[in-house]
């Protein structure tokens, strides 16, 4: 049974381990040996073969490596290693690609501290982090990475940053007080877990769980047992393999058996026929199409600070319908700022982003007056501050608590200088913050015999110590506790993290500050409210993801009332509801599947609570996108169709566990990443409706002829040069085509939506059919001019890749007319393709190595007109199918 740490006072703790005292160093040996070193476990890690052979368990391949069985069969080797040549490089690329898929394990484990101070029965060592033990006395420092999950003793000023665990962006104030059983992972004052860090203070502990035991170790089993999803893409394209696959076997097995009876053709042939049809009907090159498609996607968004490290991911993120996002460093900047202050009756709100220095502070959206309480104001938030700013890289730099570097940006804004405040206002003592006091004190003095005590603290303390306060003209008048109790309540009930500032005149002359100097004459100068603010740029690609009929769903570590205010400040669609960690623990599977839906705001979240919601979104077709930085997002953003971590502020464990890493922390690259997915994904439909079409126009052509008994128009080689050269090489050129305008304003596509339905389905069917016509009129005629059958084929060949390059155009506007200007001039990569395409088309028609190898021969001008002409009446009855079409949509929706 779990033993709830947090719970137990100190003593029982003790008890509990048996460690009353230091261990010994014979019992920190006994208890190692029964325990085990300190640190996860090693999961045995797949091999390079083992990887290799994951890539190659894909339909796609199994119908390439048949169709190079198949053309090895008819006794053409070169064009069967050709084929495999396919199958090696599609491998290689999706091997290299996902070469790190499994990292995130020995991420977290680097995460483990290596060295900790230890109090032993004999004294205090340093010892590596692996040989601490369950019972062992532990020292904290700032600075130090908490080595293990220490239940504390003694606390002095010690505040940990636990962001990685919970989300939550400001440092935990620690206390070794006990607490309630179902308190949340953030709210456990008297625990430190393993792989925070120490931001204040000092503290004393003992060590209650080590490796896998800790918090950090159950996420580390948690990603282990999480399995990651095969994109929308993938199953699609499964699919389709399989279907198309066993229409093949079935059509070729019917065809074989009516040629038997109706073609008259001899057994030995009409087998040799039936394997050609299999060639034409296999689109050979649409693996080598998809993993181009993908590839360019993977580039254009590296472009856009993305690294995409699983490719078809990039596609899928096209289809996602919710991005659910931690909030702390993806949606906000994970930078305290002060965003309001109220001083007197007036409020202020300061404007700004995170620590720069740029904004200023507005009353009723004018520029505040810079009165003399409003400099008092600023300068008691710089002076009563320990905190330093750099700003000789560019950007800001933080030494000391984020919270006190904010009140320094805050005096700046407010136009006090900071840079000269402290010669200007040298300090001569000070009261440092403490847990107990919950206030800090300074005594500054201005060379001009002012000495003044600046306290910056919790409110309600600093009240409490209050009998005056100050008004917005400098005067001062008797505190009005409830005006300002009812301030503060309003402020925390906007989710800001409230402090007070004071002041004391104290005697010229005085050197010493103690509290007892504190209990009379102190006068409120007002409050600050604090934020971690959102990214301006988030605010933007929300609206974007809103307007594309995405949902975007907060998922954060953070206190409900924090999680509330930064939604609305968000823009997310339903900000007034959020659910706790608490309320998710009571929910059943169905019930979280409505909720889940539902509510856009979630909080005080564990990494549990993070997968269940993906998995309760994906339970309703979804496509889920899961965004996040912290370890405790590694578990949901495997899991997440498509995982996007953080690359700068974002932990390993995140960065390995995640798809996708933004390399600027930036949420509105991922409205960007978006846009770029429905781009690829509407670029191998038009691949798909340029491949398809060319293949069923060679099987039917191939079908008609077998069962009409008439010699096949183009031989299963003449196939094969059609399919893995001009069918790649134009089909190539539609992976550039640059997004629809109105991308972004379409709904996401459903999961289980076909790659091949509707207008796809008949576009095929009606093209192959234009394609059966084009090659039997070719055939026909040639044969008819000259009786020469390697000439009709020739002619038959060329004629297909005519029409296949002014098809080009047409599937470049499935949905728009393509006559135009633009369409006509095409792109430089349209352009340049369509001239690799001719010039080979010369060398098999013209070369005689070619005349040997594809039983070509040469053409003379007529025929090759003949050839354009056909590609252009192609495209003309296209053009004039997609009006037709238009015209009757505009009258349906009329």
């Amino acid at each position: 049974m779990e033993q709830h740490w947090y719970t137990l006072d100190t003593c029982h703790a003790r008890a509990q381990l048996e460690a009353t005292a230091p261990l010994s160093a014979e019992e920190a040996a006994s208890r190692l040996a029964a325990h085990g070193p300190n640190r996860l476990p090693e999961e045995r890690s797949s091999g390079a073969l083992a990887r290799l052979g994951r890539q190659l368990r894909n339909f796609l391949i199994y119908v390439l490596l048949a169709a190079a069985a198949i053309t090895g069969a008819l006794g053409h080797w070169v064009d069967a290693g050709v084929i495999l040549a396919v199958v090696v490089i599609q491998t290689l690329v999706g091997f290299i690609q996902e070469g790190k898929a499994e990292q995130s394990l020995s991420a977290i484990r680097h995460m483990l501290a290596p060295k900790a101070r230890v109090v032993r029965e004999d004294g205090q060592y340093q010892i590596d982090a692996a040989d601490l033990v369950p019972g062992d006395t532990i020292l904290l420092e700032p600075g130090d990475r908490v080595p293990a999950d220490i239940r504390l003793e003694k606390c002095h000023n010690l505040k940990i940053e636990e962001a990685i665990l919970t989300g939550e962006s400001e440092a935990v104030e620690k206390s070794p007080e006990p607490v309630e059983k179902d308190a949340a992972l953030g709210d456990r004052k008297g625990m430190a877990f393993s792989g925070t860090m120490v931001s204040t203070g000092t503290g004393r502990g003992l060590v209650v769980h080590t490796g896998a035991a800790t918090e950090i170790g159950r996420i580390s089993g948690l990603l282990a047992r999480t399995t990651a999803l095969k994109t929308p893409l993938l199953e699609q394209m499964d699919r389709f393999a399989r279907v198309l696959s066993i229409i093949v076997i079935v059509a070729g097995a019917a065809i074989f058996a009516g040629g038997l009876v109706f073609s008259g053709l001899p057994f030995r042939d009409l087998f040799m026929a039936v394997v050609g049809l299999t060639v034409a009907a296999i689109p050979e090159g649409l693996p080598a199409i998809l993993t181009i498609t993908l590839a360019i996607g993977v580039r254009q968004m590296a472009r856009r600070q993305a690294v995409v490290r699983r490719m078809p991911v990039i596609e899928s993120l096209g289809a996602v319908s919710v991005i659910c996002s931690d909030k702390t460093g993806t949606l906000t900047r994970n930078e305290m700022m002060v965003t309001t202050a109220v001083q007197g009756h007036r409020r202020l709100d300061v404007t700004g982003e995170g620590y720069e220095l740029e904004g200023m502070v507005r009353q009723d959206n004018q520029p505040a007056e810079v009165t003399g309480a409003l400099e008092d104001l600023a300068r008691a938030a710089a002076l009563c501050n320990d905190a330093h700013l750099d700003f000789r890289e560019g950007s800001p730099h933080i030494q000391g608590d984020p919270m006190e570097a904010a009140l320094k940006v805050f005096a700046h804004k407010a136009a006090f200088d900071i840079e000269a405040s402290a010669s200007a206002w040298p300090r001569e003592d000070e009261i440092p913050f403490d847990t107990q006091t919950r206030f800090m004190a300074t005594l500054n003095h201005d060379h001009h015999g002012h000495s003044v005590v600046y306290l910056k603290g919790a409110p309600e303390r600093i009240l409490d110590m209050c009998k005056a306060e100050c008004a917005a003209d400098g005067t001062t008048a008797v505190l009005d506790r409830d005006r300002w109790d009812q301030v503060i309540a309003d402020l925390a009930s906007e989710g800001l993290r409230v402090l007070a500032l004071a002041r004391k005149s104290v005697p010229r002359g005085t050197t010493d500050l103690a509290v007892e100097d504190l209990d009379a004459g102190v006068e409120l100068l007002g409050l600050v409210g604090l934020l971690d603010p959102p990214r301006q740029e988030a605010i933007r690609a929300i609206s974007d993801c809103h307007d594309a009929g995405i949902r975007v769903k907060m998922i954060t570590g953070d206190h409900a009332l924090t999680a509330g205010a930064i939604a609305r400040k968000l823009g997310l669609r339903n900000s007034e509801r959020v659910l706790t960690g608490k309320e998710l623990d009571g929910l059943s599977a169905e019930e979280l599947q409505q909720l889940a839906t539902d509510v856009d705001v979630f909080a005080r979240t564990s990494p549990e609570h993070k997968l269940r919601l993906v998995e309760a979104l994906q339970a309703q077709h979804g496509v889920v996108a899961m965004t996040g930085d912290g370890v405790n997002d590694a578990p949901a953003l495997k899991r997440a169709d498509v995982g996007i971590a953080m690359g700068v502020k974002g932990s390993e464990a995140a960065r390995e566990a995640s798809s996708v890493v933004l390399l600027d922390d930036n949420f509105a690259s991922i409205a960007a990443a978006v846009r770029e997915g429905r781009t690829v994904y509407t670029n191998l439909k038009k691949g798909i409706a340029f491949m398809l079409p060319i293949n069923g126009g060679e099987s039917i052509s191939l079908i008609t002829a077998l069962l009409l008994g008439l010699t096949l128009p183009i031989s299963a080689l003449q196939i094969l040069w059609v399919n893995m050269v001009s069918s790649v090489v134009l089909a190539m050129t539609l992976a550039f085509e640059p997004p629809e305008p109105d991308v972004m304003k379409q709904p996401p596509r459903p999961r289980e939506q076909s790659l091949l339905q509707g207008f796809l389905v008949w576009r095929v069917f009606f093209v192959s059919l234009l394609f059966l016509v084009g090659i039997f009129a070719a055939w026909f005629w040639a044969m008819h001019l000259h009786g020469d059958q390697s000439v009709a084929r020739t002619l038959a060949v060329n004629t297909l890749v005519a029409m296949e390059v002014f098809y080009l155009f047409a599937v470049r506007y499935l949905d728009t007319p393509s006559i135009t200007l633009r369409g006509v001039l095409g792109t430089p990569v349209v352009l340049g393709a369509v001239a690799a395409i001719v010039a080979l088309q010369l060398l098999f028609t013209y070369l005689p190595w070619f005349h040997d190898t594809f039983e070509s021969s040469p053409l003379s001008l007529e025929m090759l007109v003949f050839a354009g002409l056909a590609g252009v009446v192609v495209l003309v009855i296209l053009e004039i199918e997609t009006r037709i079409r238009r015209g009757w949509a505009r009258s349906r929706l009329g």
